[in-house]
């Protein structure tokens, strides 16, 4: 089993689940972060981390974020890990819950 990054955390990419990977299995984009489902243990640190509430382990995944369990694995393979906290973005506030941000992830 693994975690997946959802919707939710595009333009509000919010690092603080980075910081408490022990396996450094996170990934960053442009506006987007994504978990590499072959190198996360399931530890389950990083989900409570995620102030948008954009990490779900696999089992939990809701049936409209299903698509990302393989957005997740596809980017993993071509984005550069991120393992330290970064500021989020200025307008991260602004995204936060936003609805219909999939057109927005920046590849």
């Amino acid at each position: 089993m693994t975690f997946i990054v959802v919707e939710n955390c595009i333009k509000c990419k919010y690092t603080d689940c980075v910081e408490v990977c022990p396996v450094d299995c996170f990934h960053e984009g442009p506006n987007f972060l994504v978990i590499d489902p072959d190198e996360c243990i399931d530890c389950a640190l990083c989900e409570p981390e995620c102030p948008a509430e954009a990490i779900f382990s696999e089992d939990d995944l809701p049936a409209d974020q299903q698509h990302f369990l393989a957005l997740n694995e596809e980017l993993s393979q071509k984005w550069p890990v991120i393992n330290q906290m970064k500021p989020a973005p200025d307008d991260a506030d602004e995204w936060n819950g936003v609805d219909d941000k999939l057109k927005l992830l920046e590849k």
